[in-house]
């Protein structure tokens, strides 16, 4: 990230070789920049090299001074400072060596990006960080100044509020507390207060000073897709995380990836755009929560100051806490202007009559849980609306008819509301590519005719909804006639809806993820493997409150072979079969004995097992699976396993296993498991802990004391931890594969 020191920190490290004895012959300093002149760096390097001026000025072109100074590097012990790169440098081209173990040389470079690292083949890249509260505060105090500080009892409370707004980031506390060097009037200490959290552009010297100097960044980004998408997730209110499947998601509903022709391809575009964002320090990896990313409050306030067209259009994007500031800006005219619009409020019950916004393409209302309803034409004047997201007001309970007019709409999400009825006016938005609903609860009618009327749809997710018998199959049929229906994500309560999908290619082909709910009278899961080739883009299967259900069986199939059992067969095909699964979640299903048919999804990433009563075995250890074990190498991708409330539960599998992805294993109230699969072969690379009671691991039994000694400092003590329910607080997209336990009804 730019502004976080790198440089300051690349300063200090060079004063401090060139004031103190050191083992470094050559200590060079250069500053590389955007655009790299290699002749000045090599200017650089040969003043420290003690070159004689006649032999140097002799060297006319770039290639003969690379010579000269290789010549000489190759017999010193050097240490480089580059500083400010912004690409991948040839080292040669400027002649200097790669340090090895025999010259025992340093480079240390300062970058913004993680790309420039591995592009130089850096052995260790050190990630700079913003400075924590305390530290922070001693350089915004060093910067204002003692005296302005004490000039008035209430300036300290309100400098620490400003100290705060940086968010540790260096170069905003020295541009502020700079500015904010002679200011002693308290009341101009609360404005710039009032202006960090609305108008940041607006304060003295953060224009200037730091978002010119941060959007360097932005400005190397290497298309604007990537800066567009960079620019949108400053719609997500301060310090949000944001899950990357939910982000690619409203990325494609906004036209940032280009005509999406296949959904599946749209995703792995977006998926290397946060990986671009991520490694130019723009987006940063959530630090709880896999799968999710966040950006710097500054990087935010830069980003909202970019779409403002630096500030000249300020209301193009207007992100509220409050619906009352909504009434403001519609009594000023300025929502006229603006382009997207985000409002989250706890408190708010009722919105204004009609929103005149002629030029909005985005809506954000989330976690508004006093709405119950939009008043009836509150989307009249939106007309060129794309994306409407509407998730996470767990009160809402229905939707104006209006609605139906949004004829742009291209995404629209209204998971976790309480609407139950969908309005049959919905059918109209020809347009519309992406309808979310998961976790709708109340639904019950989805009217007929509806999700087939919708032409464009590409995405479709009712993942852990309530529909009853009836719509369900009808939803299937419907989502079936699409011309362009490429991701299904769905919940399935009756036999006739499964048999649905396992009768239709296209839907298979189309699944994303499965959730088996309330299984009736099935006793036993049969299921092709023919069907799991077909469901080629499957990531997760749910099955939860399956009663009856005893078993899960996968008839092996080959081309030409049914049910053929010799080995290679096997092997093939777990290996062509079950390639996309990555997460398997049971709960609640009373008789299952085994989840043995594991043994054929290769890459699982996650299995969370719960509430399952006569499950004895995860893997049974019968004659087949012992024959085929060594060569599948079972779990060997997965990172999570969750074991909980399975009293009979004996063993997860009877052999050691090589877990040489495994990080995270919870096991709670699963007495009689006494062993766990290890032994001195199991790796602990990847492990960061083992959660459970107490009383669980004490009565654990271990091959050899070596072993226990190995796993033990992963153990983590965890009583009466609520398994099932993820009570953080998260964003609301399609489900995603990364994603904790979904919480079943």
């Amino acid at each position: 990230m730019g502004g976080v020191g790198k440089t300051t920190l690349l300063k200090k490290i060079n004063n401090e070789f060139l004031t103190t004895s050191n083992d470094f012959e050559v200590v060079t300093w250069a500053v590389v920049s955007k655009s790299p002149d290699i002749e000045k760096i090599q200017q650089v390097i040969w003043n420290k090299l003690e070159i004689p001026r006649d032999k140097w000025e002799t060297r006319s072109s770039r290639e003969e001074k690379a010579a000269e100074i290789l010549r000489v590097l190759k017999r010193k012990r050097f240490i480089m400072l580059l500083d400010d790169i912004w690409e991948g440098l040839d080292l040669l081209e400027m002649g200097v060596p790669r340090p090895d173990t025999e010259n025992k040389s340093k480079i240390v470079l300062t970058t913004r990006s993680l790309d420039v690292c591995r592009q130089m083949k850096a052995q260790k890249s050190i990630e700079v960080e913003c400075w924590e509260s305390e530290d922070a505060w001693t350089l915004f105090q060093r910067e204002v100044g003692e005296e302005i500080l004490k000039s008035h009892p209430h300036i300290l409370m309100l400098a620490k509020d400003v100290a705060e707004e940086c968010k540790g980031l260096p170069l905003a506390l020295v541009t502020l507390g700079r500015a904010m060097a002679a200011e002693k009037d308290p009341s101009n200490w609360d404005k710039v207060i009032q202006d960090l959290r609305k108008s940041p552009a607006e304060i003295t010297g953060m224009e200037d000073k730091l978002f010119h100097r941060l959007k360097l960044s932005y400005d190397r980004l290497p298309d604007n897709a990537s800066k567009s998408c960079f620019i949108y997730h400053s719609m997500f209110r301060e310090d949000w995380e944001v899950f990357n499947i939910l982000l690619v998601e409203l990325w494609i509903g906004e036209g940032f990836l280009g005509e999406v022709h296949d959904i599946h391809e749209a995703r792995d575009q977006g998926g290397k755009i946060i990986k671009t964002l991520k490694h130019a320090c723009l987006l940063e990896s959530s630090g709880s929560k896999e799968g999710r990313v966040k950006m710097h409050d500054v990087i935010r306030d830069m980003a909202l100051w970019l779409y403002g067209e630096h500030g000249v259009k300020k209301n193009k994007i207007l992100v509220y806490n409050k619906v009352a500031r909504l009434d403001e800006d519609q009594e000023t005219s300025k929502l006229r202007e603006t382009e997207k619009i985000s409002l989250w409020d706890m408190d708010v019950g009722k919105f204004p009559e009609t929103l005149v916004c002629p030029n909005l393409k985005t809506l954000f209302v989330k976690k508004c849980h006093n709405l119950k309803k939009f008043p009836s034409g509150f989307f009249q004047f939106m007309l060129l609306l794309r994306v409407l997201d509407l998730s996470d007001n767990d009160n809402l309970s229905e939707l104006p008819t209006g609605i139906g007019k949004l004829g742009a709409l291209r995404y629209l999400n209204l998971s976790h509301t309480r609407i139950r009825e969908l309005p049959i006016e919905l059918k109209n938005l020809k347009n519309l590519m992406i309808l979310i609903m998961d976790g709708m609860k109340s639904l019950e009618i989805i009217p007929q005719d509806m999700i087939s009327s919708l032409i464009s749809l590409k995405l479709f997710s009712i993942y852990e909804s309530n529909i009853t018998s009836g719509v369900e199959e009808t939803v299937l049929e419907e989502l079936e006639s699409l011309n362009d229906i490429s991701e299904i994500s769905i919940t399935i309560c009756n036999a006739l809806s499964f048999n649905k999908l396992k009768s239709s290619h296209k839907l298979q082909r189309c699944i994303r993820h499965l959730h088996l709910h309330k299984g009736g009278d099935v006793i036993s899961l049969d299921l092709s493997s023919s069907f799991f080739k077909r469901t080629e883009h499957l990531k997760q299967l749910y099955i939860s409150h399956c009663n009856k259900l005893k078993e899960v069986k996968i008839n092996v199939e080959r081309q030409g072979i049914h049910n053929d059992l010799t080995l290679p067969n096997k092997i093939a095909a777990r290996e062509e079969y079950f390639h996309t699964l990555r997460a398997v979640f049971v709960e609640h299903c009373s008789k299952l004995l085994d989840l043995t048919w594991l043994v054929y999804a290769p890459y699982l990433e996650r299995l969370y097992v719960e509430d399952c009563e006569l499950i004895e075995e995860v893997i049974r250890d019968d004659s087949e699976v012992c024959e085929i074990k060594e060569k599948l190498d079972i779990f060997s991708r997965l990172k999570s396993l969750k074991l909980n409330r399975l009293p009979r539960l004996k063993s997860i599998y009877q052999h050691p296993l090589l877990f040489p992805s495994l990080e995270i294993i919870k096991v709670y109230e699963c007495k009689g498991l006494r062993s766990l699969p290890f032994d001195s072969n199991t790796s602990n690379n990847s492990l960061k802990k083992i959660k459970g009671e107490t009383s669980w691991w004490n009565q654990l039994k271990w091959n050899n004391e070596t072993c226990k000694h190995s796993f033990t400092p992963y153990f983590q003590i965890h009583e009466a931890e609520a398994y099932s329910t993820d009570t953080e607080e998260s964003e609301t997209g399609s489900i995603d594969d990364v994603q904790e336990q979904p919480v079943s009804n």
